[in-house]
């Protein structure tokens, strides 16, 4: 099974890859940008794609949501992992040695406060992927320069850890999703959560009324979450993560929600994973 991930081995994609299929032989595809894991599993160079959507501390990581919806996407299964970030640099240095610091523009605002405590010259560096910017420091012999990652990324490339622990909030969840060609897979039955895109009108109450369709379902609604419409300037789509008892009665209320809204997509509909179950994703026919 071939999966594009954003990043290198090491990276935090690669770990949320090894929590998803901990048991299935993975050769990964390493990108280095989301848009690259979209290309990579549009031209069927990799058979799914593991992107991270959102983080508990910097949010949704919005661009990711229209290249699900863009490229025509389904989404698989989900995971979440517990993000510790660690300050490391060459063995030889220690942290007063550091005028800069590199990383993922996410891993870094996710250690703002941090940062913040480091003098005025003092350089922030936005890089690639966590795991790239550790190997990049190993690999070149860079001293003065210290990279923000998880331990394993230390591990991994034989760098020191100078600090742990540094984001702000120390209880920081990144979820990432499994995406793919539609139809790869039959087996959506044990679905408990779906994530779907509309768009509305501008009349009073839209939203309300389209709510309010959910609601009779008992359909419940975790997150929500406005996008502009490419090439339609001022008009937005709302993307929205759902929870339900049984998949039959979503899909129903999807059915019900339609003539009220434009656009109507489900992104997919999967099991609710914050117990990071490994995925039962089996790859069959195009049937449903």
């Amino acid at each position: 099974m071939k999966i594009a991930i954003q990043g290198i081995e090491g990276s935090f994609h690669d770990e949320a890859v090894q929590q998803l299929f901990p048991n299935e032989e993975v050769s990964l595809i390493t990108c280095d940008s989301f848009d690259a894991v979209a290309q990579s599993v549009k031209k069927g160079k990799a058979e799914y794609g593991v992107i991270a959507v959102e983080n508990s501390i910097a949010g949704s990581i919005l661009p990711n949501y229209n290249l699900i919806d863009s490229h025509d996407f389904e989404v698989y299964d989900e995971v979440f992992l517990n993000i510790q970030m660690y300050l490391m640099a060459l063995e030889t240095e220690s942290i007063i040695d550091v005028f800069e610091v590199h990383s993922h523009p996410v891993a870094l605002l996710q250690c703002k406060d941090y940062l913040r405590k480091f003098p005025p010259q003092f350089k922030i560096i936005e890089g690639k992927d966590t795991a790239s910017e550790a190997k990049r420091i190993k690999e070149n012999n860079l001293k003065g320069v210290a990279a923000i990652a998880g331990k394993q990324v230390a591990e991994r490339y034989g760098l020191k850890i100078l600090d742990s622990h540094i984001q702000d909030i120390k209880e920081n969840q990144t979820r990432f999703v499994l995406i793919g060609a539609r139809g790869s897979t039959l087996n959506n039955k044990e679905a408990t959560k779906a994530s779907l895109k509309f768009q509305l009108g501008h009349e009073v109450g839209t939203l309300s009324n389209a709510l309010q369709i959910l609601a009779a379902n008992d359909i419940n609604l975790t997150k929500i979450q406005s996008l502009p419409v490419l090439g339609k300037p001022w008009k937005y789509a709302f993307f929205m993560d759902v929870t339900f008892n049984d998949v039959e009665t979503f899909y129903q209320a999807v059915e019900a929600l339609q003539p009220h809204v434009h656009n109507c997509k489900v992104l997919g509909a999967y099991a609710s994973n914050k117990e990071n179950i490994p995925s039962k994703l089996t790859p069959m026919s195009n049937e449903k």
